[in-house]
């Protein structure tokens, strides 16, 4: 298959903003496209080799090193390339430039080639570039550069254009993971009344790309019988959130099952023969962080391959009491991870189990799945079930909820133990409802937003970016809708590392899937996510987040709180959580005036 063709459909993929016209465009090239190069035609468009579990390295291809392969490729000096990519802000048009420029390339000069520019295939794309991204060592900064010289030397423009973009992290395509399944779903089932096949089995089995294998060449009833599989990270349970004890006991009809809710990371722990390996909430490979927890689970938790879930929690050295979450930050950042575990210690609490020994338990309900995690597990002082109780009644909830508190927990979690409490991978549902601490003040509710615009500060921070266009997720229509503009809560050093952030992320437009009347000073993709505490939600009409005649939401008085670089764009607070909460402030409150200045 020939890259041209990809390469053609990027560019047309770029200029729209619809979701129904970009699905039904990446249907037509799914329909285009060789069954056997699908899994790698769907990396591509999601911009990547591999999927983040695999561990794979990333390409490592920065700024210089494209505008040195770029200046090698078409005869030109660095300092020109540079010159030009200041001057149209693109790197990938610079590329497009200069190859439509170069007359009679020898194809030769290209190791042991002999084929015309436009020949590229699909499979020789994908081998040169694992081939940059494999390359370690003395050297490998060199090779590097003359491997993607070569590619794009022999690429048409159009090719080298979104080669270039693509090493550059910066295709801008706006497709998100969800238009990807209603594309394999409409190609594939011939209707998008089969999406709901596609995304369970992604939700189970988190590799977009082998699940386009799967469906592609064996056929949509395959995906019907994909179970959960160890070293391939199912899409976490997410839960809804409420700030009222009655009306969770309500949901739950008058019982539940009540687990700490830890300050720690989540983490799905996969286990095959001996091989024991560790997923973030974002599904991040994050086993060398946590080489201690992998051995507790395998000393104590009995079984031949598993999938369970918990709460990696920091704890004080010498009390063993819970610490707060920025404490594992300082194992991201530790070289010697053997000094790390002295100096941050960590407990287990496990919460969940997915599979065990070859059995899918994630369609069995929690009572179920609690009882086996129980079975297989032997606690000692580093590993434990979570802390918790079968609440009854909304007083035993309330009490509880304090308990979790005094010692040091986030609140609680309360799980449905009904016959239809299974484990809804990558779905927020009415299963598991959050109960935290800032829920219980009327004046101050903790959201997760992600970045979508960035604004220039005035007086001590002009010249920088010094405010945040946030937004919450909209998962119906797979979009971000503004709520609210965050300009304080952050730290010298956290303003500082945020100018980097920014750079890193800006557009020169709006992302497709960012839904905006705002227009910030950059627009920025939609990548980062903050956690933010605010005043109250109050209607505004310059927010998008559950627009109606009367306006959108927002958040009033919004302060930076942390980063939550464990939690993707699709994980964020949704526009369905903010309007829960916007109903619930109503219950105790009147309905404040419009506030302009939001």
């Amino acid at each position: 298959m020939k890259f041209k063709l990809i390469a053609e459909y990027f560019d047309r993929l770029e200029k729209i903003s619809s979701r129904i016209q970009l699905t039904s465009l990446l249907s037509d090239l799914f329909k285009n496209t060789d069954r056997e190069v699908i899994d790698k035609v769907v990396y591509l468009i999601q911009g990547r080799l591999w999927p983040d579990f695999t561990g794979m390295p990333e390409i490592g291809m920065g700024e210089k090193f494209l505008i040195k392969a770029v200046a090698m490729a078409y005869g030109n000096k660095e300092e020109e390339v540079e010159k030009l990519y200041k001057s149209v802000g693109d790197l990938g048009e610079v590329a497009y430039s200069l190859r439509s420029k170069v007359k009679g390339v020898s194809i030769l000069s290209f190791v042991g080639g002999s084929q015309e520019a436009g020949e590229l295939e699909v499979t020789e794309v994908y081998n040169e570039l694992v081939k940059i991204a494999t390359s370690t060592g003395e050297g490998s900064r060199d090779i590097k550069i003359r491997i993607f010289a070569g590619l794009i030397k022999k690429a048409t423009p159009i090719e080298a254009k979104y080669l270039v973009r693509f090493v550059e992290g910066r295709l801008r395509l706006g497709i998100g993971d969800a238009t990807v399944l209603d594309a394999l779903a409409i190609t594939y089932g011939g209707s998008a009344d089969y999406r709901p096949i596609v995304e369970r089995a992604y939700n189970l089995r988190a590799d977009l790309g082998d699940i386009a294998r799967i469906i592609a060449t064996e056929g949509i009833e395959k995906l019907k019988n994909i179970s959960p599989t160890p070293g391939i990270p199912i899409r976490p349970m997410l839960a809804e959130r409420l700030p009222d004890p009655e009306e969770i006991m309500e949901k739950m009809n008058g019982k539940a099952l009540v687990d700490y809710k830890y300050d720690g990371e989540r983490a799905q722990i996969h286990k095959s023969g001996d091989k024991v390996t560790i997923f973030s909430r974002r599904m991040e490979n994050i086993t060398d962080q946590y080489i201690d927890v992998t051995e507790y689970v395998k000393q104590s938790v009995k079984g031949d391959n598993f999938i369970v879930e918990g709460e990696i929690v920091p704890v004080d050295p010498e009390s063993g009491e819970m610490r707060p979450f920025q404490e594992l930050m300082h194992r991201r950042r530790k070289n010697n991870i053997a000094e790390a575990i002295k100096e941050y210690p960590v407990n287990l609490f496990l919460f969940d189990l997915m599979l065990f020994n070859g059995e899918d338990y994630t369609t069995k309900p929690l009572p179920e799945r609690r009882a086996k995690l129980e079975e297989a597990l032997t606690s000692n002082d580093k590993i434990y079930i979570a802390s918790h109780i079968i609440a009854d009644n909304v007083d035993k909830l309330k009490n509880y909820f304090y308990q979790a508190i005094s010692e040091g927990a986030e609140g609680v979690m309360v799980k449905s133990i009904g016959p239809d409490s299974i484990y809804q991978a990558g779905s927020r549902g009415w299963l598991w409802i959050k109960l935290k601490r800032d829920y219980q003040s009327e004046m101050a509710d903790t959201v997760d937003l992600v970045v979508v615009g960035a604004f220039y500060g005035k007086g001590k921070r002009g010249g920088k970016f010094s405010s945040l266009l946030m937004a919450a997720y909209n998962p119906e229509k797979d979009v971000f809708e503004t709520v609210c503009k965050v300009a304080s809560g952050f730290s010298d050093q956290e303003l500082d590392e945020l100018q980097r952030k920014i750079n890193e992320l800006r557009r020169e437009q709006k992302h497709p899937r960012v839904v905006s009347d705002m227009i910030p000073d950059v627009w920025v993709s939609p990548t980062l996510v903050a956690e933010v505490i605010g005043a109250e939600i109050t209607i505004s009409p310059l927010h998008t987040c559950c627009r109606n005649e009367k306006g959108g939401l927002s958040i009033r008085f919004p302060r930076f709180i942390r980063w939550r670089d464990d939690k993707s764009p699709e994980d964020a607070t949704t526009n369905q959580e903010i309007m829960e909460m916007y109903s619930k402030q109503l219950k105790k409150i009147e309905e404040k005036p419009v506030d302009e200045n939001i």
